[in-house]
């Protein structure tokens, strides 16, 4: 089998998987207690209460203008896997919405109807795909205006989760707007896990020292940059390295006893390519 087809067969088994769990925390948990999500689902969600149409019409329908702009805006491939995705939402959808719901209070099925729906969507994203019309909208206006992604989607979401307030009651808006914050958080985990990476710049004046520290007791990889204070006009040794969010603690045990008048910078890493970001087995 050739690393394409591999590739190919691991990226949809995800979609699916991921789909599959989102599925259960929306028909288990969330739908019953009239908690939505937001985006096209938690507009999928109202048209199919309102109506009494299967939730997999509107999943489809409604994300069909959406995926002809991020063909044209974004690529096909997101498009392929946003279609996939969907169709295979709307098909676990299906296979749940009979089930009995696993709790009758809102607030714990916002809290663990979010955790599910937002793993479950977290691996659609990580597989290139997308279950919500709105991030798409949100991606072309990031570019065309001074707003943000994240943004433009509270700012769709207010709207569709005021929606949720008014065919629901504003008990369940809120409750609604607590398990789009859940959810958010745990895509956000998913996507970035649980070994986020970060960025660090140390100027220091035991550059060596610190460098083989670094080496052997992180197994992480140090690149020194050579700078000039710009008042003292002391060239200076920079050490920039990449760590998880598990070592940052040690990382900052390690300079501080090596060099306690070190200047530290740690910024978030949203994406590595390339390189040899794996421990050297230290």
């Amino acid at each position: 089998m050739s690393t394409s087809i591999g590739t190919y067969i691991k990226k949809y088994t995800q979609l699916c998987i991921g789909a599959a769990i989102a599925a259960v925390g929306l028909e288990l948990f969330l739908i019953p207690n009239n908690v939505i999500d937001g985006g096209v689902v938690g507009l999928s969600i109202m048209a199919s209460y309102v109506t009494g149409m299967p939730l997999g019409i509107f999943l489809i329908v409604l994300n069909i203008p959406f995926l002809y702009l991020a063909y044209k805006q974004i690529g096909k491939s997101f498009v392929i896997a946003t279609i996939i995705a969907v169709i295979f939402l709307s098909i676990w959808s299906a296979v749940f919405e009979h089930m009995d719901k696993v709790t009758n209070d809102p607030f714990l099925a916002a809290i663990f109807g979010g955790i599910i729906d937002g793993l479950g969507v977290g691996l659609i994203m990580r597989a290139g795909g997308s279950l919500d019309g709105t991030e798409i909208v949100a991606i072309i206006a990031d570019r065309k205006s001074v707003f943000s992604v994240g943004e433009v989607v509270m700012f769709i979401n207010l709207f569709i989760l005021s929606g949720a307030g008014l065919l629901f009651g504003w008990d369940k808006g809120m409750y609604s707007l607590f398990a789009y914050f859940v959810i958010a958080k745990m895509i956000d985990t998913v996507i970035k896990g649980f070994d986020e990476s970060y960025g660090v710049m140390i100027v220091t004046n035991s550059p060596a020292e610190l460098t083989a520290a670094l080496n052997y007791k992180l197994g992480r990889g140090v690149t020194i940059l050579y700078g000039e204070g710009g008042y003292t006009k002391q060239k200076k040794e920079v050490l920039y390295c990449v760590v998880t969010r598990l070592e940052v603690d040690k990382l900052k045990r390690i300079v501080n006893e090596i060099d306690d008048r070190a200047f530290v910078t740690i910024n978030v890493v949203h994406d590595i390519v390339g390189g040899r970001f794996k421990k050297s087995g230290h």
